[in-house]
């Protein structure tokens, strides 16, 4: 282990954070038609890094409007770099998915509102400190960073977007270890080699919630009215606390940040196999939201695919 390494994990290896108390109870509105339109990452990221040298991350990405809604109010941020030196290898990323509220106005502004103050605040405070010629850890723990990081969303959406609404979800990868920011219905899933999926946040929604509580089956909650109304979100005034997650990143395998645009209408069972099965990340992501659409696209569509080291 290099003393920069060790550096790091003396300075942010803290316990898990998770809010209790749930907010006030939000909602989004129904859908409307309207053709297609995708964003897709263009690098034909290989889905194995078995024998890369250095170990390093790779990442794709893929957004579609979906086939029901007029205008995309998901955004996403995806960073992946690497240092390699006599200190040793230092992985790192950084990625972001946003879903701006349906139903409130100008919830496409407050994703990307979010999304990039998020980025802004993660990169200064922690990226250029981990990657600078005279090494010196931030101030603040990973994990006090990532809070003051979504406060500092929320009150960018507070001050420039009345009524606007989003969800945040966040990933810091650092070298072995993983810190999740969680707010809203968006998910980070890890999948196995085999194809297997995790949920590693839980969702702030009524029906899940409900869920929780013994009050509803897992069947009905996939197919209840309600299942999009959130009672945790930024942008709508009243204190919330994010899930703040912090662990050591799956030994091998991917991680999956996405909308509820995907695992809301694509079964966990079918993601899973199609990461197995795709030969590019780029593929995979592409895969997966064109499978979000033909189950008839009612959202926006996000996905960010994550390859972890072997």
């Amino acid at each position: 282990m290099t003393n920069l390494w060790k550096k790091f994990i003396s300075k942010y290896k803290k316990p898990t954070i998770e809010a209790e108390s749930p907010s006030p109870i939000l909602g989004t509105s129904e859908s409307i038609t309207k053709p297609l339109s995708r964003i897709i990452a263009p690098l034909e990221q290989p889905m194995t890094n078995l024998g890369v040298e250095p170990p390093q991350l790779l990442a794709s990405c893929a957004q579609s409007v979906g086939l029901q809604r007029d205008h995309n109010e998901d955004a996403l941020f995806s960073l992946t770099t690497i240092l390699a030196c006599k200190e040793g290898n230092i992985p790192f990323g950084l990625y972001i998915v946003a879903d701006g509220m349906g139903g409130h106005q100008y919830g496409e502004v407050a994703s990307e509102i979010a999304t990039r103050a998020m980025a802004e605040h993660l990169i200064r405070n922690l990226y250029t400190h981990l990657f600078s010629v005279e090494y010196q850890p931030p101030e603040a723990p990973l994990q006090e960073l990532m809070l003051t990081g979504v406060m500092k969303a929320h009150d960018a959406i507070l001050q420039n977007v009345t009524g606007g609404g989003t969800t945040l979800t966040t990933v810091v990868i650092f070298g072995n270890q993983m810190t999740i920011a969680h707010v809203g219905d968006s998910r980070v899933y890890s999948i196995s080699l085999g194809g297997r999926m995790k949920a590693l946040t839980r969702d702030h929604s009524l029906v899940r919630r409900l869920e929780e509580l013994g009050q509803l089956t897992p069947e009905e909650a996939a197919v209840h009215p309600q299942r999009n109304v959130l009672y945790r979100a930024l942008g709508q005034g009243e204190p919330f606390e994010p899930e703040i997650i912090t662990a050591p990143i799956p030994q091998s395998g991917y991680l999956l940040i996405c909308s509820d645009g995907l695992w809301g209408v694509v079964p966990e069972e079918q993601l899973g196999e199609t990461v197995k099965n795709a030969p590019t990340l780029h593929q995979a992501c592409q895969e997966m939201v064109d499978a979000a659409n033909a189950a008839g696209g009612p959202d926006n569509i996000t996905a960010i695919l994550v390859r972890l080291p072997d």
